[in-house]
């Protein structure tokens, strides 16, 4: 029997070995595996709320320190009795929430000072590049924990604060690429027409150098995770009753040796978040990086 008459056969299993076979082209197993938990991180943020089973502050002493695998609580609980899965669920909320505005608010910025130097060149310029390479040498985490300490945590300041954490990446991709984009025929066609600068970028030179801008955000959100989980693990991020995947790692860190899950699983969040955004973002840069190819 040919392999035709195989397939004429089995029609779905036909349909379901070609459907694998463009899944695999498209893009390798360990992509498909990251965009499915990126996926399912978003889903849990979304309907954080839904899916809890029990409020994040709700305790039971008479349940304290229970092992996973409990009917009731899936994956234990803390020493407050307090349910761990309930709790890692808004986690994820929380560090996404402030992952994703940071990102979007360092991409934002960044980008504008680096239109800015490119449209007004000179002292403009040299001041943005000067502000860059000041940003890059900062020890950044230092200054993160001087400043939560003199004004104090809150969700608002700790978004703000990681929002600037980056931006010098986006100034200097935008930066160039603007400019190489301006000396083209299309930017100066546009300019003839009569179009103002802000139209000029924003509508012309911003769409054709926003898949790189994109690739920067995915290797730049990963890094803003790690730094938000390490502020609250030293009990200067979020702040309780709020919980946070570096906030329930840091009060976990004190039962490691008597209930190791409660901070284990905030702990593997953190890695299988942080490696799928990686293994995302290499391949969004392989796939949209003409110069790669």
């Amino acid at each position: 029997m040919t392999s035709i008459e195989i397939d004429s056969a089995t029609p779905g299993r036909g349909l379901a070995g070609r459907f694998l076979l463009r899944t695999r082209r498209a893009f390798p197993f360990s992509v498909g595996v990251g965009i499915f938990w990126l996926a399912a991180m978003i889903f849990v943020a979304i309907f954080a709320d839904l899916l809890r089973p029990y409020g994040i502050t709700a305790m039971d002493l008479s349940s304290r320190l229970v092992g996973p695998g409990h009917p009731t609580h899936w994956l234990g609980t803390d020493e407050l009795g307090r349910d761990v899965f309930s709790r890692l669920l808004q986690s994820i909320r929380i560090s996404l929430v402030i992952a994703f505005g940071a990102t979007i608010l360092s991409a934002v910025f960044g980008t504008a000072l680096g239109f800015a130097a490119a449209k007004f060149r000179g002292i403009v310029e040299h001041l943005v590049l000067a502000l860059a390479d000041f940003q890059a040498a900062l020890p950044f985490l230092i200054m993160s924990l001087a400043v939560l300490a003199f004004f104090g945590s809150s969700m608002w300041l700790l978004v703000c604060l990681m929002g600037f954490y980056g931006w010098e990446r986006y100034a200097r991709i935008a930066r160039g690429l603007a400019i190489s984009a301006s000396a083209q025929g299309y930017a100066s066609a546009v300019v003839q027409l009569g179009a103002t600068p802000m139209r000029v970028y924003v509508r012309h030179i911003l769409p054709n150098i926003a898949s790189t801008l994109i690739v920067s955000m995915t290797l730049t959100f990963p890094e803003i995770i790690l730094m938000e989980s390490g502020l609250s693990f030293l009990g200067l991020g979020v702040q309780p009753p709020e919980s946070s995947l570096g906030n329930m790692v840091g009060f976990g860190r004190e039962y490691l040796t008597t209930a190791p899950w409660i901070m284990l699983a905030p702990a593997a969040v953190i890695m299988l978040t942080t490696l799928s955004i990686s293994l995302v973002g290499d391949w969004l840069r392989d796939k949209l990086d003409p110069t790669v190819r």
